[in-house]
């Protein structure tokens, strides 16, 4: 069994990262009175290509970012969990006893380190789990689609099984955090805390979810950086409001009609890849499937409940029912582009695979070709981008980028370019130039870097 490691000094050396963990213990020593017993380290993530795509069972191509969640943390007798954050205006602390927490969906900051917490403690039947001092600093932007959300799930969940004196395998880990973001109210996959704990240092990831939890070191080609922009149209995919669950109930809904007019059972189908195994088809033919059977015109609730057979308090048993309650009064259905989107997004992922394995001398403009494919059914299928996000990945394919797309769940957030190494300086000033300043929009290092692919999560113990 492979844990999350235990290293003895920072991932790296660099003068600014090691400041981060001087001002963590100087703020923890100044909020506990003792210093902090470890600290725990879980990075962003960038998708390269997979939008949408986990929660039906599909490989998504990520790489853990190198901006990260930092966790200072000490146990205490006093069985509380005190929570703190470096930026204590913005993230005012919380405590609370070990037994006594509830998670608000959709609440504050501290309910995402509780959802970590939570998932811990029940996956190794603590009964009694040690009560914690907790300091937290992040450099992963928030609401911008690059996991900062998820991060401090795994960074809490891995504090929180390290403070305990648990065991869990990276992948078990991985596993548990995915799941337990459910109590905050996210329908999401399993890509965001797998690379968080399964990433390597310089190396991409392939993370297949069937038949198990599998990941695969993608080559990335020589001669090209990614490059990260982040349009500043905030992105959070857990509000209230989220067109987020609203999409993992419109792929629902698409196998099950399928699965249904092909005569196989329904009523246990929650994801497009189960009805193509049923099925015993190829992706591409999957296609064929989707127009053939799904119509473009969006479906009514009416119109399901005849297809399905069912009333509708059963449609809302069956296939409305999520974790955020904006989806149970859902009147209309796109299943056509959802799932046209999902297959199609599912073949370029391993594409995508197949290109960095055979290493040709012009395999990064096929790349970048593939990650134009994946925008635009974003953009035009899931319809989960946004004006700006068109217009900045437009910028940047412009500017010089072979391949450009919106990254994380959409409506906001980023986007990730692949630009020749040689041209990201002048990429840089140009998307500088042409999006930020001719919108007046401030530009920082949070929002528009070169990044490599960082380490995964570990505990540190200095």
């Amino acid at each position: 069994m492979v844990e999350p490691p235990v290293l003895h000094k920072p991932v790296s050396s660099d003068a600014s990262y090691l400041k981060r963990f001087d001002t963590l213990e100087r703020l923890f020593v100044a909020k506990y009175g003792r210093k902090p017993d470890f600290y725990s380290r879980a990075p962003g993530r960038v998708n390269i290509i997979g939008e949408h795509i986990d929660y039906m069972g599909y490989a998504v191509l990520p790489m853990a970012v190198q901006q990260d969640i930092l966790i200072a943390c000490c146990k205490n007798d006093l069985n509380m969990i005190n929570i703190a954050n470096i930026d204590d205006k913005t993230f005012p602390e919380f405590h609370v006893k070990v037994t006594e927490y509830s998670i608000e969906k959709g609440g504050p900051w501290h309910n995402y380190f509780l959802c970590g917490f939570r998932g811990i403690v029940e996956q190794l039947g603590l009964t009694s789990p040690v009560g914690m001092d907790v300091m937290m600093d992040g450099t992963v932007p928030m609401a911008a689609g690059l996991s900062s959300s998820s991060a401090l799930v795994c960074c809490s969940g891995l504090a929180t099984m390290y403070a305990n004196g648990g065991h869990l395998s990276k992948i078990d880990i991985a596993n548990v955090c995915a799941w337990c973001e459910r109590y905050i109210g996210t329908e999401g996959g399993g890509m965001d805390s797998s690379i968080s704990f399964l990433a390597e240092m310089g190396q991409a990831k392939l993370i297949e979810f069937e038949p198990k939890l599998n990941a695969s070191t993608v080559p990335i080609p020589p001669g090209v950086n990614f490059v990260v922009a982040n349009s500043l149209v905030e992105a959070n995919k857990a509000r209230g409001d989220s067109e987020y669950n609203k999409r993992v109930v419109q792929c629902r809904l698409a196998a099950q009609v399928i699965a249904s007019v092909r005569g196989l059972s329904w009523q246990d189908k929650r994801r497009l890849c189960d009805i193509q195994t049923a099925l015993s088809l190829s992706r591409e033919q999957m296609l064929s499937v989707v127009d053939e059977v799904l119509h473009p015109e969006p479906y009514t609730r009416e119109e399901l409940t005849k297809i399905l057979g069912v009333s509708d308090a059963e449609l809302v048993e069956f296939s409305l029912k999520s974790k955020n309650e904006s989806t149970l009064d859902m009147t209309s259905f796109k299943l056509h582009d959802r799932a046209a989107h999902v297959f199609s997004e599912a073949e370029r992922v391993y594409s995508f695979q197949r290109i960095c394995g055979e290493g040709a001398p012009n395999a990064a403009v096929h790349l970048g070709e593939l990650m134009n494919a994946s925008h635009r059914s974003c953009s035009e299928l899931y319809e989960c981008s946004c004006p700006e996000l068109d217009d900045l990945t437009q910028i940047c394919r412009d500017a010089g980028a072979l391949g450009s797309r919106l990254t994380g769940a959409g409506w906001g957030g980023c986007c990730v370019s692949m630009v020749p190494s040689e041209k990201v300086n002048a990429f840089l000033s140009e998307v500088k130039e042409r999006y930020y300043d001719a919108r007046s929009l401030p530009v920082s290092e949070q929002s528009l870097f070169p990044t490599k692919a960082g380490s995964g999560a570990h505990i540190i113990r200095m």
